[in-house]
């Protein structure tokens, strides 16, 4: 496997698996829950449907702050010890899970295990930007996002499988199960790809230095923005999608298989993107997904805008088409964040992750408070969120050519 930054490197086979394993674990801790949520309500005597989001919210709000420590952290440890603490962490908090009757400490044991997942989340994106520079890297991050991608096409299936033969308890000893094989994998097979000689003692001056660091490019700055808006809306799909399609639609046993179907419409952008971006660039493409993805939305407020949820067909459609933009927009727009900074990847990985996702907790938050009785909300924060990403893309550009 490569240790060094290269740009014209092809990429390594089992390096991508790995790194996208590791972020599959997030994926799967989140998708493969879902189906479960009206369960865990009932069993945990929740009557407010809205409050079920924050068993999908917080999970996001503990990677945030979690990213803040481990990026750091692996910059002077190197990235391996750091991704055995996290997994430690994510043991504790699934074991929290399995074993409390409050959805209090359910919630709090979600936030735990997004502080602990955090560690291979960020720190796999550092040791891409270790290994990887330039459109190259992008590429790589679009063969990792894409096998990624596969876990929430089959994790609700899963997760419905287990809860009809076992209950929801179950799910949280999967996710471990899983967990624990990813990490010996990691042990056994991947090299350390920040060596000691490039590794800063810790300090709090190096962590500002950092930030400061950070702050100058101005490209880091607005595509971490865009990041947390496009994740931000997203966010509300995946906090409410239960709730759309079992509660509105009346479609409790089909919403694994309606998932597992717009999260492959991700997967084949994901696919064109890793294809295409060596060719015109990843700035060029996440800039037409933008676009494209404000005009989907616009488009979907201007015909529904009475509020009646469409047929279920036509609803499909629309987020069929968001849902391809976005898998040109997430790895993308990550490597876009990470090109300048690769003198300080754990850090500006830390930054950038926390930064997007604290901006995407509330966002997803406030509009999932609105997604009751129709999705016409849903499409509203899309819409928001992608002409204000549209308008920073324009905004760098002006920048640019002044």
């Amino acid at each position: 496997m490569q240790e060094t930054s290269q740009e014209h490197s092809k990429p390594n086979i089992e390096f991508i698996a790995l790194m996208a394993s590791l972020m599959a674990i997030v994926a799967l801790s989140i998708d493969a829950l879902l189906p479960a949520l009206p369960d865990i309500a009932e069993d945990l005597n929740v009557t407010d449907p809205t409050k079920n989001q924050l068993l999908i919210t917080m999970i996001f709000l503990g990677l945030g702050f979690g990213q803040l420590i481990f990026g750091p952290l692996s910059d002077s440890f190197g990235r391996k010890p750091i991704i055995y603490t996290g997994f430690s962490l994510f043991v504790i908090a699934s074991i929290l899970c399995v074993t409390t009757n409050s959805f209090e400490i359910l919630v709090f044991g979600r936030i735990l295990q997004g502080i602990g997942l955090s560690a291979p989340r960020t720190i796999s994106i550092a040791m891409v930007r270790d290994t990887y520079s330039g459109d190259r890297m992008a590429q790589v991050m679009s063969f990792v996002v894409m096998i990624f991608i596969l876990v929430p096409v089959i994790a609700p299936t899963m997760g419905q499988f287990l809860i009809t033969f076992y209950d929801w308890h179950s799910i949280f000893n999967l996710n471990l199960i899983y967990g624990l094989l990813v990490l010996f994998w990691f042990w056994k097979r991947q090299p350390e790809t920040h060596t000691a000689e490039n590794r800063n003692k810790l300090s709090v001056n190096l962590f500002i230095k950092g930030t400061k660091e950070f702050f100058k490019y101005k490209e880091a700055v607005v595509y971490t923005i865009v990041s947390g808006l496009i994740t931000g809306s997203f966010m509300v799909y995946l906090s409410t999608s239960q709730q759309i399609f079992e509660n509105q639609y009346n479609l409790a046993d089909l919403f694994p298989y309606i998932f597992a179907s717009l999260a492959i419409a991700i997967g084949f952008s994901t696919f064109l993107n890793s294809t295409l971006v060596i060719r015109f660039g990843m700035k060029r493409i996440a800039f037409v997904a933008a676009i494209a993805y404000s005009i989907v939305s616009i488009l979907y407020v201007f015909l529904f805008w009475s509020g009646v949820n469409p047929p279920l067909s036509i609803l499909w459609t629309f987020f069929g088409f968001q849902f391809i933009s976005i898998g040109f927009l997430f790895g993308n727009l990550r490597s876009l964040a990470m090109h300048p900074i690769g003198h300080i990847a754990g850090i500006g990985a830390a930054i950038n992750g926390f930064a997007s996702t604290i901006m995407a907790v509330p966002i997803a938050n406030y509009i999932g408070s609105f997604v009751i009785d129709t999705v016409l909300p849903l499409f509203i924060g899309f819409s928001v969120c992608g002409i204000l990403s549209v308008l920073l893309f324009l905004l760098l550009k002006n920048k640019d050519s002044a």
